[in-house]
């Protein structure tokens, strides 16, 4: 695999042949655009639709998007994962079903594609001998920390159907790469906030809400949570499918600072220019022992191993986001909330 160095200091993935899974998503479209710009041969995969639509993928650059292959289809269909990774050497896996409310209504879903996709990704890789493999965890897997930072031997902790169905699919990858030898790598993001970011996360949420009117209805406000953005946490994937050491390792990217929604809120209205009643709606809370309390992650091993440490402060993460979607409100609907 190539080794050239970007000026920023990242390693480019120029002249690979690259695979993005869930390309249309939040994350995945960032990662689409970071992948192209470091000038591999990218195709995007993006789930299968009657309408043809490529979620985040429309928003970016024409330019950039006329590089990319798009295809459509589904992670849970093995044969057609195998027939699209055939010829490819980096596969970044980040298709999932991510709403954690959603995952209480329907648990089988989240298995058939957070387990069973996964399975088929790490499957077929293993067949083509892809040359490496970053699958995507998240923070949801630690639950609520038993001590903070949040190291990558904080025990798993399945606080939610969605949270079990991750730390299936992280388990799997790490049994390909013990039992097999799949040069895996495992990058468990806390919370990334961005630009493109669905309504279901929490920056958007308020955000929106706060822009449309008077008031911000959430769940809870007490939840601490590692706030991280997308440039940052796509420029740890980048990193992760190129350095030697990160083989067979989970990788947290995280900034090492909490934030409770309650404070974010604060800072966010601040941020829009107005004031806003807060309120709590007691039927959007987490069932009691789902809820995950604090979420504060540690980088140590993000820096040792990829020399990665995140560049853009809260402040100026929510001065980008709140900028575009001021630029983007039509993609929203403020009376709808989902946190």
């Amino acid at each position: 695999m190539s080794t050239e160095k970007l000026t920023g200091g990242g390693i480019a993935l120029r002249g690979e042949k690259v695979l993005i899974t869930g390309a249309g998503g939040f994350i995945g479209s960032h990662l689409t655009e970071e992948v192209v710009r470091a000038g591999a041969d990218v195709v995007a995969l993006v789930r299968y639709n009657s309408g043809g639509r490529w979620g985040n993928l429309e928003t970016l650059d024409p330019e950039a998007l006329r590089s990319v292959k798009v295809v459509a289809g589904d992670v849970r269909d093995g044969e057609f994962i195998r027939s699209i990774l055939k010829g490819r050497t980096v596969v970044f896996h980040l298709a999932a079903l991510v709403a954690v409310p959603y995952s209480y209504r329907s648990p089988a879903s989240y298995v058939a594609t957070n387990v069973e996709g996964t399975l088929n990704v790490l499957q077929a890789a293993l067949d083509l001998g892809i040359e490496r493999v970053v699958h995507t965890s998240t923070s949801e897997v630690y639950g609520t920390a038993a001590y903070v930072p949040i190291d990558e031997a904080h025990v798993l902790q399945a606080q939610s159907p969605y949270a079990a169905s991750k730390i299936a699919g992280d388990k799997l990858a790490e049994s390909f790469h013990r039992s097999f030898g799949l040069p895996v790598v495992t990058v468990r993001p806390f919370n990334a906030f961005g630009p493109r970011q669905s309504a279901r996360a929490i920056v958007p949420t308020i955000a929106t809400q706060a822009m449309a009117g008077d008031r911000v209805r959430l769940g809870n406000l007490t939840p601490v949570r590692d706030l991280c953005f997308v440039t940052d946490t796509v420029r740890g994937f980048v990193l992760a499918a190129k350095a030697p050491a990160a083989v067979g390792q989970v990788i947290n990217l995280c900034t090492g600072v909490g934030v409770s929604v309650g404070d974010l809120v604060e800072k966010i209205l601040k941020v829009v220019g107005v004031r806003a009643e807060v309120q709590v709606d007691s039927e959007r809370v987490r069932p009691e022992a789902s809820e995950v309390g604090k979420l504060i992650g540690s980088a140590a091993r993000a820096e040792r191993l990829l020399a990665w440490t995140p560049l853009v402060s809260l402040e100026e993460g929510l001065s980008r986001t709140v900028g575009w979607l001021r630029g983007h409100a039509d993609r929203y609907k403020a009376d709808v909330y989902n946190v």
